[in-house]
């Protein structure tokens, strides 16, 4: 080692650690490094730069804490034990210290430091070792030892794997005079900062301007200036269209304060290319603390800059595409949960709002095509614009054909991009003064309109927009996937409609069926019929009051397996035949076989469940006697005009079409239970819509029913107690079909 220019000696040292380390990891011990850098004669220190840790001290640099301290230590905690301070007397851990820059991979090239020795400031110093340790000076040089760490000007030593998150510092001290050492000290900066690969710069603040007023050669390599281009100027010339201002307004204010600061922003070079610049600025004060100078260094890290745009970019790209089949799976969820047209329109509508617009409409075209298309959904940010946006349609033609956006949509079947919509309504809508008013109160930037189709068709269009002042601008990333948002709903709207064509036909079909209630002497009666929502929107419940020609009356309500047209089909064949053995005059149970044999002979229908009941003409008290057999359906129920309840589920059955041979020769059939139910007494039958509930509990749901049959007044009229038991036990939302019938012996 024969150099005593700092930097060199560093370069050596550095060189002396990458060929002399055998084994992985970074020596604890003087014997494990080269012993040329034990015995150095300059402090040499070793810097984990994951941990800011001191991990190697060798012997100049131990003497130098007095041997006070253990490593690994904190580089602050290392500085202060040393009794490293600036020039100005500040200690290390307050200021930006070359150790700490080191230690966040920013090279020193060469800094001076004062030292107060702490071996010498003990209780056993003499005064004169005392008075020589005050003001001494340490030239500082420290870099990386990984790759790119010394520079282009370093002398590049393959460094082995287990060092390359390693940096070195030396501290060399200088001899002589304070005098002589300054002037020394002037030199050395002077070498260092010219020879130096980095950029470096030096600025006046005492000077307006802030002029730079000295740069080195590295600089005109890294900006293209010459130094009189440069110098006599302030370097924000280096700055251009795309540089942040908020990173230049933190450098501002770190000036104003005399702080250092690092930043990295956007700078232009002579020819006009950009490059990210990473600048490093440190106040220089005198003696006496005061402002002379500002030190520059800079550093082209334009290709690490651009691979983290690059790996932030692809995060992005890839959180937006997860956002975006987010969005799609939940739109076609919550459209095929809707329980119509509408209803999934407006859910559309509310979900993109909140993810994709600021402002969302649904328009669709009524069967057949033809005027204005029907806003059935709208959605805003603010609940206020959503009324300016159903005022909107009505105030602007939007038929097929006009010349709106919708219009042109509904005609062409062409989705319509708006990147940037003008901001007067008056250059949107012309001469149309409410539709311009109502277009300022929406304050639009940026729109999209795309087709609802389904099956070669144009159903309708779905409108997004943003607003001023925060929504972004649409691009076409923005309208492919408007494109396959629409494209789902418009197959969810079209199977809707078809949905709601089908129900109609079937309840149609269903209520046909059913059998007006007839008016039966001495007898109340009510009935209700509610359709469910749930497949196809049809079951087959039903329910029948039948005046026999004896004067008993025949009482019936059943339930055909099933929700669709065959069941409601089955539902009234199968009350055909009931009322055809009814008339017969048969007892309740060899009706019930009967039925059940027609139906397992002729296939009419796979299962049912039904209740019959013969309620025989009135004795002279006003009792009646009732006969009756259960197919497996709920148990009817009895209430007294005392409030007494009954549940009448005796002599219960199979339900039809479950057991072959039942009922036949020789076979047993269904038997039929007998009671008298006294004057004023009200039956009421019904079917498992009303007490099975996907999700909830039957015994409790049935519990609910008699309990609001008790609560019934006393002597209510049959009607009354069918719209109370309906209040208070129909389902929020009916999926399965509901018939009740009631019937009140008057006294």
């Amino acid at each position: 080692m024969k150099t005593t220019d700092p930097r060199g000696l560093a370069e050596d040292l550095a060189q002396e650690v990458a060929q002399g380390v055998a084994e992985p990891g970074v020596p604890d011990g003087p014997g494990e490094l080269p012993q040329v850098l034990y015995d150095a004669p300059a402090a040499v220190l070793v810097i984990d730069l994951e941990e800011r840790k001191v991990v190697y001290a060798n012997a100049a640099a131990v003497e130098l804490t007095g041997n006070r301290v253990s490593l690994p230590v904190d580089i602050d905690d290392w500085g202060d034990a040393a009794g490293l301070t600036d020039l100005g007397g500040k200690r290390m851990s307050e200021t930006s210290s070359p150790l700490s820059l080191v230690a966040r991979g920013i090279p020193v090239a060469g800094e001076p430091v004062a030292v107060h020795d702490a071996a010498r400031r003990g209780s056993t110093a003499t005064e004169e070792q005392r008075e020589a340790a005050e003001g001494r000076l340490l030239w500082v040089t420290g870099f990386g030892l990984g790759p790119g760490g010394r520079g282009e000007a370093g002398k590049r030593v393959p460094v082995p794997e287990e060092l390359e998150s390693r940096a070195l510092v030396v501290f060399l001290q200088l001899s002589g005079s304070e005098h002589g050492d300054r002037r020394r000290l002037e030199v050395l900066r002077d070498r260092a900062v010219v020879a130096t690969d980095m950029s470096f710069t030096i600025t006046d603040p005492r000077r307006a301007d802030d002029p730079l007023i000295w740069v080195n050669p590295s600089f005109t390599r890294l900006t293209g200036y010459e130094v009189e281009e440069a110098v006599g100027r302030n370097c924000r010339f280096l700055q251009g269209r795309n540089t942040d201002p908020a990173s230049i307004e933190r450098m501002r204010a770190a000036l104003r304060a005399q702080e250092p600061i690092t930043e990295v922003l956007l700078n232009y070079r002579k020819d006009g290319t950009a490059f990210w610049n990473q600048v490093s600025i440190s106040p220089v004060v005198d003696g006496a603390g005061d402002l002379v100078n500002f030190v520059g260094v800079q550093n082209d890290v334009t290709e690490r800059v651009l691979v983290e745009q690059e790996r932030r970019a692809a995060l992005a790209d890839a959180e937006e595409a997860r956002s975006q089949l987010r969005l799609l799976a939940e739109a076609t969820t919550q459209m095929t949960e809707a329980l119509g047209v509408d209803d999934a329109c407006q859910g559309l509508a509310r979900l993109v709002v909140s993810q994709l617009a600021d402002v969302c409409a649904v328009d669709l075209l009524d069967r057949p095509a033809s005027g204005a298309p029907r806003r059935v959904a709208v959605a805003a940010r603010d609940r206020a614009d959503e009324d300016r946006i159903v005022r909107m349609a009505a105030a602007h033609d939007h038929r097929p054909g006009s010349d709106s956006s919708t219009g042109r949509v509904l005609a062409t079947g062409e989705p319509v991009l708006l990147s940037d919509l003008p901001e007067r309504g008056a250059d949107r809508y012309g001469d149309d003064t409410t539709a311009a008013t109502l277009y300022d109160g929406l304050r639009l930037r940026s729109a999209i309109v795309v087709p609802l189709r389904a099956r070669g068709k144009v159903l309708g269009t779905l409108t997004l927009a943003t607003q001023h002042p925060y929504g972004r601008r649409y691009s076409q990333k923005d309208l492919h996937l408007a494109t396959d948002l629409a494209g789902r709903a418009g197959l969810t709207v079209d199977n809707a409609r078809l949905y709601e064509r089908e129900h109609a036909a079937a309840a149609t079909l269903q209520h046909s069926l059913l059998p007006a209630v007839p008016e039966v002497g001495r007898l109340q009666i009510a009935a209700r019929y509610r359709v469910g929502t749930d497949g196809n929107q049809v079951g087959g419940d039903w329910y029948d009051v039948l005046p026999l020609p004896d004067g008993s009356v025949g009482i019936a309500v059943g339930d055909v397996v099933g929700h669709d047209l065959s069941a409601a089909a089955a539902m009234g064949q199968l009350r055909g035949v009931l009322r055809s053995y009814a008339w017969d005059g048969g007892r309740p149970g060899s009706v019930l076989d009967r039925c059940d044999q027609l139906v397992q002979g002729l296939e009419m229908a796979s299962m049912a469940t039904a209740v019959y009941a013969r309620l025989e003409p009135p004795r002279s008290s006003g009792d009646r006697l009732l006969r009756y057999a259960n197919a497996g359906h709920p148990a009817p129920l009895l209430l007294t005009r005392e409030g007494e309840l009954r549940r009448l589920d005796e002599h219960l059955s199979p339900m039809i079409g479950v057991v072959p041979t039942l009922g036949r020769a020789g076979q047993e059939g269904r038997t039929e239970a007998t009671l008298t139910v006294p004057a004023g007494a009200l039956l009421l039958l019904y079917t498992d819509g009303l007490t099975d509930i996907a999700g909830e509990d039957a015994d409790e749901r049935a519990e609910l029913l008699e309990r609001t049959l008790r609560e019934v007044p006393a002597g209510s009229p049959a009607e009354d107690v069918v719209d109370r038991v309906l209040a208070a036990c129909e389902p929020d939302h009916l999926r399965d079909d509901i018939a009740v019938l009631a019937v009140r012996l008057e006294g």
